[in-house]
């Protein structure tokens, strides 16, 4: 499985609904929708600063995080973000691949 971030901040109605059901009612919902698209939570947290709440979860594919950016970002309450998280051994291996490249203003050697 994949690991990704997600990133949130609620509208003005979003909020509101935050306030009314509690975080832990909400902590329950996003549970079941990452488990409903194959994943698992694995941290969740709210926050003060440019995103209202941030979410590490285990997804299966791109396609998989992109369904629940999607259904989230569709309701009108929730603006998101998605960035793919990667490990040491993903780094190792980007290493080994030889991209080949030439720099603006440089030239072919």
């Amino acid at each position: 499985m994949a690991k990704f971030l997600l990133t949130a901040s609620y509208t003005a109605a979003g909020a509101k609904g935050v306030l009314s059901e509690g975080g832990t009612a909400r902590q329950k919902v996003v549970e079941r929708l990452v488990k409903s698209a194959g994943g698992k939570v694995e941290g969740m947290y709210w926050a003060f600063g440019p995103h209202d709440f941030y979410l590490i979860a285990d997804l299966p594919d791109n396609a998989a995080a992109a369904a629940l950016s999607l259904t989230v970002s569709a309701t009108g309450a929730v603006t998101t973000s998605t960035t793919v998280l990667l490990t040491a051994a993903d780094l190792d291996a980007a290493a080994k691949v030889d991209a080949q490249y030439r720099a603006p203003g440089t030239k072919n050697k």
